[in-house]
């Protein structure tokens, strides 16, 4: 099929672009275990300092707020300045702020040294985003996603289970000192790898003659309000989201609250499930290319489609099993729930200028953590209060379901607004 978004963008050595990736692989990886790393350590500090289910959640909730409030602005910064700085001092920050949570002697101080861990991740997944669609061309983007992704399951798997095992062992505030260090070392790399040049904001105003003027405020304010399928990716992502981060959360303690096991052994079982997204992030991006090819509304088709047998899956498992038989069904949750992410994610980048890749991405990180990720630990904590973790998690399809929806209607959308994206060739550095 004929590229719909112009010159092939990657001007870069393969070599310094994989090399590149591999640095931005590494950072999601070690983002994740600091970010994940309280949900197998809760149980701990809440016996500690005796906190609620509603408490613990916010210790993961906070940092989606945090996000939530900092990744615009540090967008902006993103596509109007660096993307290799701007990286590079986020994951520092992040980092600094893991270790500070383990000399915290209160659930405020904690709360608070949470937050900042949210402020130094705000802008990375807008940032890493951008920078990889500039390093690879659209017919290979949704794999390199799905690839780049990984580090995702593998850092939540990591955080979950490393995180577990040195609290038994050594104590809450060691798991949050002894994560960090790695995470710093590969931001430091990151301010010496190439970086593309500022994409200049400017739009084609009259076709016929290829007049190019300098796009206003409204001009980018309309190019995000007239891309309907930008807009239904952002919504189809809320559901998909809230029902991973209830999972990440909440399954440990589910499974330790209704079959009896240690919750050091609970956090093992989650990370087998996360870790299988390692297959799902992958094979969902290669399919999604490979039905691209034939069929360009596949990069919202295939999320709608995988969306939904998620739901069911989820569905059998939580409603009408228990034990081995739960938990083998679940396996298969493991490797759909991230199967939607790939062609998501990419879909943020081709509808929209290519000078505005990170703001898109950013606002698809709002949507979804604000109405998403923020929301599950506490909504599902608050249920779990009133009526029960066996009915709290029994919800979570409907969920998935609302998603699959909005991946439905925006597929119809997508060709359209893939036509009207302005066609440029990204310079990088020398």
């Amino acid at each position: 099929m004929k590229s719909m978004t112009g010159a092939n963008e990657n001007k870069l050595s393969p070599r310094s672009a994989y090399y590149i990736f591999a640095l931005l692989f590494l950072l999601y990886f070690f983002d994740y275990i600091d970010r994940t790393i309280v949900t197998s350590v809760a149980p701990f500090i809440q016996k500690e300092w005796g906190l609620t289910d509603t408490q613990s959640g916010l210790l993961m909730s906070v940092v989606y707020w945090s996000i939530v409030a900092f990744v615009f602005p540090v967008s902006i910064i993103v596509d109007r300045w660096s993307r290799k700085k701007t990286i590079g001092v986020m994951a520092l920050l992040w980092t600094f702020a893991t270790v500070a949570c383990a000399f915290t002697r209160s659930f405020p101080q904690l709360l608070a040294a949470r937050s900042c861990i949210g402020v130094g991740e705000a802008g990375y997944a807008p940032a890493g985003t951008a920078m990889l669609s500039g390093l690879f061309p659209e017919e290979k983007r949704s794999r390199m996603m799905g690839f780049w992704n990984i580090s995702i399951p593998l850092g939540t798997a990591v955080g979950i289970g490393l995180g577990g095992f040195i609290a038994a062992h050594w104590g809450w505030r060691h798991a949050f000192g002894l994560v960090a260090i790695p995470g710093a070392i590969v931001a430091i790399l990151f301010f010496f790898v190439k970086d593309y040049k500022t994409v200049e904001l400017v739009k084609t105003k009259d076709t016929s003659s290829q007049i190019r003027a300098k796009m206003s405020k409204m001009d980018i304010f309309w190019e995000f309000m007239r891309t309907p399928s930008l807009i239904l990716t952002d919504l189809g992502f809320i559901g998909c989201i809230f029902v991973n981060n209830a999972i990440i959360f909440w399954l440990p303690t589910y499974f330790h609250r209704t079959t009896g096991i240690p919750i050091s052994e609970a956090g093992i079982k989650v990370s087998a499930i996360m870790i299988l997204a390692i297959i799902g992030l992958p094979l969902g991006g290669w399919l999604a290319d490979t039905w691209f090819k034939k069929r360009v509304t596949a990069r919202l088709l295939f999320p709608a489609i995988t969306t939904t047998l998620n739901g069911i899956v989820i569905l059998i498992a939580f409603s009408f099993l228990q034990g081995q038989a739960q938990y083998l069904t679940l396996l298969g949750m493991g490797i759909l729930a991230s199967a939607f992410a790939p062609a998501a994610i990419t879909v943020t980048q081709e509808v929209i200028h290519p000078g505005l890749r990170a703001i898109s991405y950013s606002i698809c990180v709002v949507v979804q953590n604000l109405l998403g990720a923020s929301m599950a630990p506490i909504v599902i904590g608050r249920i779990s209060d009133l009526y029960g973790i066996q009915a709290a998690m029994s919800i979570l399809p409907v969920f998935l379901m609302a998603s699959a929806i909005m991946f439905f209607a925006g597929a119809y959308f997508y060709k359209k607004d893939m036509s009207k994206v302005e066609k440029v060739t990204l310079e990088w550095e020398k």
